[in-house]
């Protein structure tokens, strides 16, 4: 089942552009840094690259570049070699960005006040390759403008839907809802190996994942009309939990039903237009339970809490066709 993102979207979402870029430290080898040693032909193999500074001290700029990558694949979508962030959420999201720009300069002058140094120290610890480090090194000047940390925000206006030049544009916006959709379940999935494959109990800290796969859709509920739905039923699945203590039994079963819904892309599009079309919490929950094929076999005692716990679950929605219970943005 495919999903199709009106236009409109537009009008409620920034372009997002990030571009991190970080000294690597590595000069490409040269015949010469071999003394004269036979090599294999160009047209069979080239040479590598060597390391002329401790890649261990710039380990912390990838740190910094990964910390607002997932930011962003938190609040937003990819979209347009970068990331659609709704507008709603802009000041907050930029916020963040500015800290770790703060945390990228400080580690940059750092590393630059120490960069003789440390190029001195990985000469030393390499006795007997001194002089293919020393021939390849360069300023701190030159480390210096190779480094940097900047975002582009942009705001796109919806194009005229006869201009045949803004194709591309309409085709992007069109799949966002399929981007989107996509994300979820590779977030799922990783969460679903790392926290609740083969578990008979979890702690809360397994639920991190859950709510980030919550914050992004709640955030970006107006990009679809089935977006809504499925992130009101992870925030009832959240309701019903206990408040706290591991989670175990009944609880555990309802988790994993989600997050191996959240998996796959086309059963989540189709019981996000189940929920609109009026279907019941308990007809939702009762599907992912079935579907939890994989778990170990249950005693009756267990099959009978299944039974109550899903008995005993709020209607996530009235037995009406669902409306979305965030803003809409006149979309739907």
């Amino acid at each position: 089942m495919n999903t199709h993102t009106d236009i409109r979207v537009l009008d409620s979402l920034l372009a997002l552009h990030l571009e991190v870029n970080i000294w690597t430290a590595r000069k490409k080898l040269s015949p010469e840094d071999f003394a004269g040693a036979t090599l294999p032909p160009e047209d069979l193999a080239s040479l590598g690259s060597k390391r002329v500074c401790d890649p261990e001290a710039l380990r912390v700029f990838g740190t910094l570049k990964a910390r607002a990558v997932s930011l962003l694949d938190r609040h937003g979508v990819r979209f347009l070699g970068g990331w659609a962030i709704p507008e709603s959420q802009a000041d907050a999201i930029v916020t963040e960005l500015g800290q770790i720009l703060q945390d990228f300069n400080t580690a940059k002058e750092d590393f630059l006040s120490r960069y003789d140094e440390s190029v001195r120290d990985w000469i030393a610890k390499h006795a007997g390759w001194e002089q293919i480090i020393a021939d390849s090194t360069v300023s701190a000047d030159y480390v210096r403008s190779r480094m940097g940390f900047i975002w582009r925000l942009y705001r796109i206006v919806p194009p005229d839907p006869a201009d045949p030049v803004m194709e591309g544009l309409k085709d992007e916006v069109v799949s966002l809802g399929q981007t989107l959709f996509g994300e979820v379940s590779k977030a799922a999935t990783e969460a679903w190996h790392k926290c609740f494959a083969g578990k008979t109990e979890i702690t809360r800290k397994a639920l991190s994942p859950l709510r980030t796969i919550h914050q992004k859709l709640a955030g970006l509920s107006f990009v679809e009309p089935r977006v809504s739905p499925i992130a009101d039923l992870i925030h009832t699945a959240f309701e019903h939990l206990p408040k706290r203590g591991r989670i175990e039994g009944a609880n555990l079963l309802m988790l994993q039903g989600l997050v191996s819904l959240l998996r796959d892309t086309d059963a989540l599009i189709e019981h996000g237009q189940k929920i609109m079309d009026g279907t019941t919490s308990k007809d939702v929950l009762s599907i992912l339970v079935e579907g939890q094929g994989e778990m170990p076999a249950l005693d009756i005692q267990d099959e009978v809490d299944i039974v109550a716990a899903v008995d005993d679950l709020p209607p996530i929605f009235p037995d009406i066709p669902m409306q979305p219970v965030l803003p809409n943005c006149g979309l739907w």
